[in-house]
């Protein structure tokens, strides 16, 4: 789907509205005149680049998780060789006797108790030899008993190896395709970057300025807002998201002084003992659900219809969140960012 990108500064936040043939995310809104078409580019390929970023990442993960699988399924493949190996050892090691019992029936060995009786030249021998005749009876029903167990347990372990190199062969197919799609969104997510630091190069030094913004909205109080937070809490981890204020926002980083969007809410729970998935979308399905309007300070704020970028909310409106390259680490109003979802860990 084709797709473009206008923004508009506002405040100190800047906002980027994605536009479609389809659906639109936003509605376009026009550039003010205060801000130049280079910042108004440099936001276009930001935004492209962090939702790159965002599904780069994203696809690490299913890659991460199918390499576990393929690992497993390794792992089972080796083991059930191993059974069926075994199996196989078993089954060799009765094969002699069988072997001899199937020449000597071949050949016309006589070994009932009537070839005995007609072959004795005495009662005792008789006995003697029909006693003989019930060991070696005895033995070689048992040696076939062992050897049919043995096949059984072979043929069986055989097919659980099978099962298993199947399994091994069908994670490895997955991880390798999800291998190549890593591969291609890191290609395009290179590209996009270059181009994004490309076009801050080419900024004026009033424009970077204009474009970075400032770290707090007007009236915004963090000493106060950060009196009486609940230790462990997701206040917490709004208390350690703003002492990173400041810090650049680097596609990939997770800190602690270098954040993209997902990465700094990450390293803020991280801060407060709380394991929180690695992207926005992974933390779109992490701790509970919370409506918009009953937002509280430590909710995690998500945007824009592919849940591309995050924030941690911090009362009255306002989100702390690693913006895009070029701004760093600041307070904004959360209405200037296409709303999708919000959720409480």
């Amino acid at each position: 789907m084709a797709r473009g990108f206008t923004a508009v500064l506002t405040g100190t936040f800047l906002v980027c509205a994605a536009y479609s043939a389809g659906p639109a995310l936003a509605d376009p809104v026009a550039l003010p005149t205060t801000a130049t078409d280079a910042i108004a580019r440099m936001i276009e390929l930001s935004r492209q680049a962090e939702q790159l970023n965002q599904a780069a990442l994203n696809a690490q993960t299913d890659l991460d998780a199918k390499l576990t699988v393929q690992q497993a399924a390794d792992d089972q493949l080796a083991a059930a060789t191993a059974v069926a190996d075994a199996a196989r050892a078993e089954v060799r090691k009765f094969q002699p006797m069988i072997d001899r019992t199937a020449i000597a029936t071949y050949t016309g060995a006589r070994t009932d108790r009537m070839f005995a009786v007609l072959s004795s030249n005495s009662p005792q021998q008789l006995l003697d030899k029909m006693s003989t005749l019930d060991v070696i009876a005895q033995q070689t029903a048992d040696q076939v008993r062992e050897f049919k167990k043995a096949v059984d347990v072979a043929t069986g372990a055989e097919t659980v190896a099978r099962t298993a190199a199947d399994a091994a062969h069908t994670a490895t197919q997955a991880a390798e395709a999800v291998r190549t799609d890593v591969g291609n969104k890191l290609r395009e997510l290179s590209t996009a970057t270059t181009e994004v630091v490309e076009a801050w190069g080419a900024l004026s030094a009033s424009d970077k300025s204009t474009l970075a913004g400032s770290p707090f909205p007007p009236g915004f109080d963090r000493d106060s807002l950060l009196q009486g937070l609940v230790p462990g809490s997701g206040t917490s981890a709004l208390a350690a998201a703003l002492t990173r204020i400041g810090d650049p926002y680097v596609w990939g980083a997770t800190g602690p002084d270098q954040f993209d969007c997902s990465g700094l809410v990450q390293w803020a729970f991280k801060q407060v003992g709380k394991d929180v998935p690695r992207t926005s979308s992974q933390q779109a399905n992490f701790g509970t659900p919370v409506a918009k309007d009953e937002l509280q300070p430590g909710d995690v704020v998500l945007f824009y219809s592919d849940i591309s970028h995050v924030g941690i909310y911090a009362g009255n409106g306002m989100m702390v969140h690693a913006s895009t390259f070029g701004v760093p680490v600041a307070v904004a109003p959360i209405d200037t960012t296409p709303y999708h979802s919000a959720r409480r860990y």
